[in-house]
């Protein structure tokens, strides 16, 4: 399901902890980590990638009920994992480890994680339980589309019954993950994501029962996986030297300032989920309704997955800084640098998922199962999340600003409010637009979302954009939107690139690969122009490209 304005997050399960900047214990580690981190989340991105396409060929969309019933399994124990393993429980763990070790020492750590450990596990654990005993009537609930179709439906039970156990492995790989990063340890908790992917090829391909038989595969590959990436993290706390256990839950001092610090960022993170649910349950009066959305917010996730590692990673830490000090000129170049970065990243992406979508979808997904009718509905979809690209992003560098002084009640209200604005356009636009009127509706609550922050920080005067920041937007979104008329315009000449190619393969003896190749040129050549018109407009200039690796040195 797609990610909703609040929340830029990887589609796929066990991606999320990469997306989370790691509690580097030294200065001197920075570079390093940021170099393990991106690494490990390009390699969980391609891996994802190559999974989303083996598994849409073997599961298509519309043809039947499998794909929409694997993509609810997936989706629903992941629903709770963003709200409480993942999201507000970690955000608010990882520091508290991270303070009592330096100042308390190890064991006192140790003890804290443990107790943690302990709650956030029976939480999670209890929460399954209920959730597998009420799914039929769960279900009902959060599709209500599967009603009228029996086979769906009873599939769609079946299937989230069996990966619902995944939800407590994740919470306990992603609290043990905090403790490599507090630990300075970060090459399992930046790869552990890269399990799920691995596995969940290793049983898919094989298979050869049909669609049903490639989703009931799947989906208990994502229990293996949740089992195997909870061991991995397991495994590497305790080489790591720590002593963290399982223990009988305990409600002590320190727990109970976690989960205080935490429920702000979990009513926040509830307020994205509410835009799940309720896509989803549009999504599924539609037949491949969910499989459309869930394939196009892979894509246009991938490049947002890159972006927010290297926004969180190398230049916002350097914000919280600066707040911390009361350096206001570092605050202003920490979020100027932020800014112009992401958009140099994103605007060339959004652009091109504007000016080709059809062509991206139907080269990397229409084969076997997945039919052209698919390709066109989800290029539809894809069309709309990308020009929402750019307020996700700005919102992973905007709210950092809130949180950096220490105010999370504002970016809890602007989600809320994201909220209402998205089940607004939804509901409005869904009965003409049907799937895409949901990626309207999540694009324009997150454009909402990202200009309620700015106007706040302006308003409050913590943060306006230089006119140098301005310019260079400018100069950028110039460079992005060349781009992105050459790749629409090959997108229409898209017949007469194919015909050589396919000359070109029929020499090699065969006919396939065609529509690939085709698409990997245009993204290529894309790329070139992009990369000439930023330096042509100065856009991006050579000397900064090396004073930014300098730093990263």
């Amino acid at each position: 399901m797609p990610k909703p304005a609040t929340e830029v997050s990887p589609a796929d399960a066990g991606e999320a902890v990469l997306e989370q900047a790691p509690v580097t214990p030294k200065s001197t580690g920075v570079a390093k980590s940021s170099a393990i981190f991106s690494g490990m989340t390009l390699l969980s991105r391609l891996a994802g990638f190559a999974r989303d396409i083996v598994i849409t060929g073997a599961l298509g969309a519309s043809a039947g009920p499998a794909a929409d019933a694997y993509y609810t399994a997936l989706n629903f124990p992941n629903l709770f994992r963003r709200i409480f393993a993942e999201g507000a429980f970690a955000a608010a763990f990882v520091p508290a480890y991270s303070r009592t070790l330096k100042t308390d020492g190890p064991e006192a750590a140790d003890k804290v994680a443990t107790d943690a450990l302990a709650v956030i596990a029976t939480v999670t654990v209890v929460l399954t339980i209920i959730a597998q005993i009420a799914m039929p009537w769960l279900m009902t609930v959060i599709n209500v589309g599967f009603l009228d179709d029996p086979a769906r439906f009873k599939l769609a039970v079946v299937l989230t019954q069996i990966t619902m156990p995944y939800l407590p492995c994740m919470a306990i790989a992603a609290l043990l993950s905090g403790v490599l990063n507090a630990r300075g340890k970060f090459l399992v908790s930046g790869a552990y994501p890269i399990l799920l992917n691995v596995i969940m090829l290793a049983a898919v391909l094989p298979v050869t029962g049909g669609p049903v038989a490639s989703a009931t595969a799947a989906s208990w590959s994502v229990l293996v996986a949740g089992i195997a990436q909870a061991g991995l993290c397991w495994w590497a706390v305790r080489k790591a030297g720590a002593n963290v256990r399982f223990s009988l839950p305990r409600m002590t001092p320190a727990v109970k300032a976690i989960i205080i610090t935490a429920i702000p960022a979990a009513i926040g993170n509830s307020a994205t989920q509410i835009n799940v649910f309720l896509s989803g349950n549009l999504a599924s009066f539609v037949d491949g309704g969910r499989t459309w959305l869930a394939t196009a917010d892979r894509l246009y996730q991938l490049p947002l997955g890159l972006v927010g590692v290297a926004i969180g990673i190398a230049l916002l830490p350097r914000l919280s800084a600066a707040v911390a000090g009361g350096d206001h000129d570092e605050q202003q170049r920490s979020m100027d640098e932020a800014l112009i970065l992401s958009m140099a990243l994103t605007l060339p992406a959004t652009t091109a998922l504007m000016g080709m979508p059809y062509f991206l979808i139907d080269g990397l997904y229409t084969r076997a199962e997945f039919l052209t009718f698919d390709a066109v509905n989800t290029a539809k979809a894809l069309f709309h999340f990308a020009w929402g690209v750019p307020a996700f992003v700005l919102i992973r560098i905007l709210a950092p600003a809130f949180y950096a002084r220490s105010d999370s009640r504002s970016p809890m209200r602007f989600a809320l409010i994201s909220v209402v604005v998205n089940a607004a356009v939804a509901l409005s636009l869904f009965p003409f637009l049907k799937i895409s009127g949901l990626a309207v509706a999540v694009s324009a609550s997150a454009w909402v979302n990202a200009l309620l922050l700015a106007a706040t920080l302006w308003k409050r005067d913590h943060y306006r954009p230089s006119a140098h920041a301005v310019q260079r937007l400018i100069r950028i979104a110039l460079a992005s939107a060349g781009m992105g008329v050459f790749v629409a315009l090959c997108s229409w000449a898209r017949p007469y690139i194919e015909g050589p190619i396919g000359q070109f393969m029929s020499m090699l003896g065969t006919t396939h690969g065609v529509k690939e190749l085709a698409m990997l040129v245009v993204v290529g050549f894309g790329g070139m122009t992009y990369v000439v018109l930023a330096f042509a407009t100065r856009a991006v200039t050579v000397s900064e490209i090396k004073r930014l690796l300098r730093r990263g040195a």
